[in-house]
């Protein structure tokens, strides 16, 4: 530590000696005060104060670790929603009012919380169960604290809650529990709940007679006791219940005197409460002023002692801090000189350091520059070949289930996807490549991988067999691309170090946790096998073991794509082999299942392509392949197109006919696609624009964004989500 550092250090400790008991005593001062302006607020029907209270006396709590004032605060908050019947939220406030108040020892507070979640869930029959669980653990606290009161009253609310759910024979448990208590100790409001309840029980028995009773009883408190305001609901509730008991029963003369009375006793409730609640308030409010006065009379007493305290540490520290600071003179002038030699070499150092940044730095750009090129270059042709697949699949219908085709378009995806992972393999290790999720059918998956790799299988005279577990759902949803990649790289890896054999590709399930189905596949040959000391080599990049003949080619680079892929996974890949014998590849990667996304994937496409609507697409492309398969996709698809060689032809033609829509390649002659963009918007065009590119997408959306492009699709893409994406901005 210099010595800047150590007389700051000095002077920061001083000041917080000073500081530290005085902030902590005002700012609990301030949580309680806020608390009690927000409860007051909550009873004066102030919602929405009462709630802006809370929340700032909840940040002052959490940011001090003031645990219970924090769970009263989020009690007050989950009160306000209570009221307004928000009850979601009430619940989650009062659950996070309970994860700070099991931090406390504080069980009163751990009752209330309790109590009101179990209130909310029972009484606006939200979640009886739950409630009933928090009734439980309100009377276990209300007992720690050993509140008979508070015990009786949660017993009886629990009762409440099991009567409702049915639950009869544990509730009477409860209900005679407290009858003693009732009946010798307990007050009005006690006697007319715990009658009304018994009234209640026997109701649900079918026994009149004891019901009667019992209600008879609970009649008489309520009107012995009527004048007492904070009885009005009970009593209403009284009203309520034995006046359905008499219209159950027929006797309607009965059920219409107490009905009536229900309804008298309502229009008294709406006006003696509230004044009621007024006065209350108002002694409350005295109450807490006054107790607020004495808190902070004894809180400047406290602070004026520290003060007194602290000034004597403020001496003592001074005369520490004068005599470090002689020292830092003498420290300072005899390392100014070391300091200026030092900054002299660091600059040197710098200036170094900034020639090797910039050559990184355009090394880096170099290579991203070639992998964009490169990328572009290979997309191009590759559109033309998986085009004209597709054309050969719509035109020839006869041929949608031939084994050749469906190798054709496998390996032609497989060869983009490979391609743009060499490519990008660098990216893999910057963590620049994200998996891809879609619907697939595994079984299917695996023996098109099967099918197209049969010509390397016959060459070698080899046999290729697939398993799949039973137990695997029918469709996954993941990254099949990427896991074509995986079984591809390895089954051809076999397949070439094996002669007069067999390979096996096996899919079976591991585990499943939750939605997440975590797949072995195995990839087994009994070929030439992999020496030992190459068994730690074999992933790394352009890595070969020694060829015994000229048959076995390859870049060096599987193994290491392998390796990446399954990293991306989150997976594992294990190695097996033995000389002469055989190798055995072990993965083990997560996939969802799809069986609940197959007919949202399904839905999301067939609706597209059954749309027949004729629109008029301006297709500008300067690659005559590309122009011939585009047409034809579109074509076979119910779209009018009208080709054009760069954006110069593509400007013209706009001033005389009407399109829905262009399709525009970025790479052309003469004028890219940005600057042809940018033209038609200044021309007043508003006809949707697309680009249909081969370059990597998240190197040009700065420049698509500035052109005003709608969407881009990166060649080859699939024909299904380019009309989805067409019809979509149209129709828009």
């Amino acid at each position: 530590m210099n010595s800047q550092k150590i007389l700051f250090f000095l002077l920061l400790s001083c000041l917080s000696l000073t500081c530290l008991a005085q902030d902590d005593k005002a700012i609990l001062k301030e949580i309680k005060s806020l608390l009690s302006q927000s409860g007051k607020s909550f009873m004066e029907l102030e919602n929405e104060k009462s709630i802006q209270l809370a929340n700032e006396a909840l940040d002052l709590a959490i940011s001090h670790n003031q645990h219970l004032h924090a769970a009263k605060a989020y009690n007050l908050i989950g009160l306000n929603f209570a009221e307004f019947s928000d009850l979601q939220k009430s619940i989650s406030y009062y659950k996070k009012g309970l994860t700070y108040a099991n931090k406390t020892n504080n069980d009163t507070i751990k009752g209330w919380l309790n109590n009101n979640l179990a209130n909310v869930y029972c009484y606006h029959e939200v979640n009886y169960e739950e409630g009933i669980k928090h009734y439980k653990l309100g009377i276990q606290y209300s007992q720690k604290f050993n509140d008979i009161s508070e015990i009786t009253f949660s017993k009886m609310n629990l009762v409440s809650a099991l009567f409702k759910v049915g639950n009869y024979a544990e509730g009477i448990g409860y209900l005679n529990d407290v009858k003693n208590y009732v009946d010798t100790e307990g007050d009005i409001e006690a006697k007319i709940t715990m009658n009304l309840l018994y009234a209640n029980y026997y109701d649900a028995q079918k026994n009149d007679v004891k019901a009667e009773e019992f209600y008879l009883k609970t009649i008489a408190f309520c009107d012995a006791n009527n004048e007492d305001g904070y009885l009005n609901t009970h009593i209403l509730n009284a009203y309520r219940f034995i006046s359905v008991f008499y219209h159950a029963r027929g006797e309607f003369d009965k059920a219409y005197e107490y009905l009536s009375k229900q309804d008298i006793l309502k229009d008294k409730i709406f006006n003696e409460e509230r004044s009621q609640s007024v006065a209350t308030l108002g002694s409350e409010i005295e109450k807490q002023e006054a107790t607020r006065q004495f808190q902070k009379i004894k809180a400047e007493r406290e602070i004026q002692e520290q003060k007194l305290q602290s000034s004597r540490i403020i001496v003592i520290l001074f005369i520490v801090i004068f005599t470090v600071l002689m020292l830092l003179v003498f420290t300072l002038y005899k390392n100014n000189k070391q300091r200026k030699r030092t900054n002299l070499e660091l600059k040197k150092a710098n200036a170094d350091l900034k020639i090797a940044k910039e050559k990184a730095e355009e090394a880096s750009n170099l290579k991203s520059q070639f992998i964009s090129t490169i990328s572009h270059e290979l997309r191009t042709p590759l559109y033309g070949v998986i085009g004209t697949a597709e054309i050969l699949e719509e035109e020839y219908k006869v041929l949608r289930e031939s084994s050749h085709l469906k190798a054709l378009k496998f390996s032609a995806n497989y060869l983009l996807a490979l391609v743009n992972d060499i490519l990008k393999v660098y990216k893999i290790e910057e963590n620049k490549v994200v998996l891809e999720n879609v619907v697939f059918n595994l079984e299917d998956k695996l023996v098109t991988i099967k099918d197209s790799l049969e010509t390397i299988a016959r060459k070698n005279n080899n046999q290729i067999e697939v398993k799949v577990d039973h137990q695997l759902p029918e469709f996954l949803y993941g990254d099949s691309i990427r896991l074509s990649q995986i079984i591809m790289n390895l089954l051809s890896n076999s397949l070439k170090f094996t002669k007069n054999g067999k390979v096996s590709v096996t899919a079976d399930l591991r585990k499943k946790e939750n939605n997440l189905y975590y797949i072995t596949f195995q990839v087994v040959d009994n070929g030439i096998g992999i020496p030992k000391q190459y068994q730690e080599k074999v992933f790394e990049k352009f890595v070969q073991i020694e060829r015994r003949d000229d048959d076995y080619q390859g870049t060096g680079l599987g193994l290491t794509i392998v390796q990446k892929l399954v990293s991306l996974f989150n997976g594992t890949i294990q190695l097996e082999s033995e000389e002469h014998v055989g190798t055995t590849f072990t993965v083990e990667l997560p996939f969802q299942s799809g069986e609940d996304k197959t007919k949202e994937f399904i839905t999301e496409y067939d609706v597209d392509l059954s749309d027949e609507t004729e629109y008029r697409i301006l297709v500008v492309e300067d690659n005559k392949i590309n122009q011939v398969v585009t047409k034809k996709l579109l074509e076979n698809h119910h779209f009018q197109c009208e080709l054009v060689d760069d954006g110069y032809q593509a400007i013209e033609l706009l001033q005389t006919e009407k399109f829905d829509a262009i399709l525009m390649d970025i790479n052309m002659p003469k004028i890219n696609g940005f600057e042809t963009s940018k033209i038609i918007r200044e021309k007043g065009f508003t006809l949707p624009i697309i680009a249909v590119t081969a370059f990597e997408k998240e190197e040009i959306m700065d420049k698509i964004k500035e052109a005003q492009i709608n969407d881009v699709v990166v060649k080859p893409f699939e024909p299904a989500k380019l009309f989805h994406i067409i019809r979509s901005y149209i129709n828009k």
